[in-house]
């Protein structure tokens, strides 16, 4: 077959034959074809890719879809495009089919026109994020850290009032009492916010051992393994002699003023509050003596700093009880004058049971036991009946001493040690401090937003201790201070829980956990650099405010507002015979740890 050659083809074609698509006339325009158009067509464009993606292919009907582009008239849009193919099947039709549920837009069922969520419905509606969710009081984290939501916590009435955005709460005004009433005589020398606090920082040393007195039982490792449902321990309110005296009444420490060990005593309660002030809520007080060239950071009878807080730090604190029938204060709290989770009835609780706890743990064994140099110097058994508890302290000596100083500062500080325990490997003792947190209502106002400790605390420790950080930031800051400041080796934490909710009587112990005081202060960003550096801020106040005379100062703690301020008093102040000393708190109960539970 012979070959064919293209070129040969081309060449055999007629310059006058066309082929292609009929040429009309209506369509060309000296022999070009184009596409007529109207007026208010735009000629911005050669050519339009995005006209299709804006036919309303959502499946929603089409022209929301941009709603800054439906108003703009696209190039082409006044007339038919001739050049468009006819497909078989509109691509417009298809949809996605969504099988959830869609949510009616309704004008609200409440007086006010708001969306109320009730039941299931509203967790519902919390957990795919809708924006018209309420949050029942206490209800805790399921639907209150839901984003771009309407928080409502006035108990269910939903859309009455105006409406909350993020952190926006709709709760009442927290106008707390203060710890000590402040008397007309008093004078106010200074007041420091905790953000000048906050930047305060001094590196000390981990201190030295002066002496130690008192006795420690070992304790018991039974409460390390994980309690079950049935073997639950129930809290016993066991009658030991415990002793929490002031600085100005040790007698230990009057023999170390006068012997010029020091310039600065406290005890470790005492130092704590004071050194992680900045996270404190509730108001307190600590009373300053200056005499001669010795200063003594006391507290009053019956003060505040010997109550446990309980979620002082939560962002829906317990309320108070009202006090008024029919005022104010009756409708802004909504709780109940003789409710048992009040503040102060909550701090009472949590005091008799980390007494309690500290007691229950150990083995009280006379043979096998602790003793150290010197006994109990509190204990008195010719007037004491009831047996003395475990119990060590130990006198530590810091240098606060900054290098323009010219004379060394020094402090001394009585320390508490609460058991003993044989380390497993090298079989040396260990001194343990321990302390408890107390579950009262996950499901009340003022819990939190707290897990439920008896079926959480096992497979969900991490999350249940992070979540007592968050709420009890001050409490455990302290307990985690005075453990580093009495050089424990390690911090004991109970979880005790209410047998039952509505009781404050009977609690159980669901389970013990340790802690090395320096890693768990890490976990909470807690520095004593700062704490340090708070101390040695106010002492050089004091001193350069009485200069040489003796005078008694009152560092009190604002009940509303993030600052402190410090009162020069008369010297007589808080003495016997002194009317007014008590606070609001004092008054609610006797300040014993060794009280019964009622």
């Amino acid at each position: 077959m012979p070959s064919i050659s293209l070129a040969d083809t081309v060449e055999s074609l007629s310059l006058d034959d066309e082929w292609g698509p009929e040429t009309v006339t209506s369509t060309t325009l000296d022999g070009v074809p184009y596409a007529p158009y109207s007026k208010g067509d735009k000629l911005g464009r050669m050519a339009d890719w995005t006209q299709e993606g804006k036919d309303g292919r959502d499946g929603r009907g089409g022209r929301q879809f941009n709603r800054n582009y439906r108003d703009q008239q696209v190039y082409g849009a006044g007339t038919s495009s001739l050049f468009a193919v006819q497909v078989a099947e509109d691509e417009s039709s298809f949809s996605v089919v969504d099988n959830t549920r869609a949510s009616a837009k309704t004008r609200g069922f409440g007086r006010g026109g708001g969306t109320v969520f009730r039941g299931r419905g509203q967790r519902g509606a919390a957990q795919r994020g809708g924006r018209g969710a309420f949050q029942r009081v206490g209800q805790g984290r399921g639907a209150a850290q839901t984003g771009n939501q309407y928080y409502d916590n006035r108990g269910g009435r939903g859309g009455r009032g105006r409406r909350f955005g993020w952190k926006d709460y709709d709760k009442p005004q927290r106008n707390r009492d203060s710890s000590v009433n402040i008397r007309p005589e008093w004078t106010m020398k200074e007041e420091i916010d905790f953000n000048r606090l906050l930047k305060l920082n001094l590196e000390t040393s981990e201190g030295e051992d002066i002496d130690s007195y008192g006795f420690l039982y070992y304790y018991d490792r039974s409460y390390d393994k994980t309690q079950m449902k049935m073997a639950e321990r129930e809290l016993q309110s066991l009658e030991r002699a415990a002793y929490n005296v002031t600085t100005s009444q040790d007698p230990i420490i009057q023999d170390l003023a006068e012997k010029d060990e020091a310039t600065i005593f406290a005890t470790s309660d005492i130092l704590s509050m004071l050194m992680c002030a900045t996270r404190s809520v509730y108001s307190w007080d600590i009373v300053i003596l200056r005499h001669g060239n010795k200063i003594f950071l006391d507290k009053r009878i019956d003060s505040t700093i010997d109550l446990v807080t309980v979620n002082e730090n939560a962002a829906d604190a317990p309320l108070e009880a009202e006090t008024g029938q029919g005022g104010t204060n009756q409708q802004s709290t909504g709780v109940k004058a003789d409710s048992i989770n009040t503040p102060s009835n909550l701090a009472l609780e949590a005091t008799i049971i980390n007494h309690n706890v500290g007691l229950q743990t150990v083995i009280e064994s006379d043979s096998a036991r602790l003793d150290f140099p010197h006994p109990n110097p509190f204990y008195n058994p010719a007037e004491e009946t009831e047996p003395l508890a475990s119990k060590a302290y130990k006198y530590r000596r810091f240098d606060l001493s900054l290098e323009k100083d010219e004379e060394p500062l020094h402090l001394i500080v009585r320390t508490e040690l609460d058991a003993v325990v044989k380390n497993n490997i090298s079989g040396e003792d260990q001194f343990l401090t321990i302390k408890a947190l107390n579950e009262f209502d996950h499901k009340a106002q003022g819990s939190g937003g707290a897990l439920d400790w008896r079926t959480k605390l096992v497979s969900q420790r991490g999350a249940v201790v992070a979540t007592e950080m968050k709420n009890n930031s001050c409490k455990l800051a302290r307990w985690t201070t005075q453990a580093i400041l009495a050089k424990a080796d390690q911090m004991k934490l109970g979880f005790v829980s209410r047998a039952n909710p509505k009781s404050n009587t009977s609690h159980v112990i669901l389970g013990v956990v340790g802690y090395k005081p320096r890693e768990f202060a890490s976990q909470m960003n807690l520095g004593l650099s700062n704490g340090w550096g708070i101390v040695r801020t106010i002492v050089d106040l004091v001193k350069g405010l009485s200069g040489s005379e003796d005078k008694k100062y009152v560092l009190v703690k604002d009940p509303n507002k993030q600052l402190v301020r410090l009162y020069e008093v008369p010297l007589q102040t808080f003495e016997e015979g002194d009317d007014g000393s008590l606070g609001a708190l004092a008054e609610k109960g006797d300040g014993k740890a060794d009280e019964d539970e009622e």
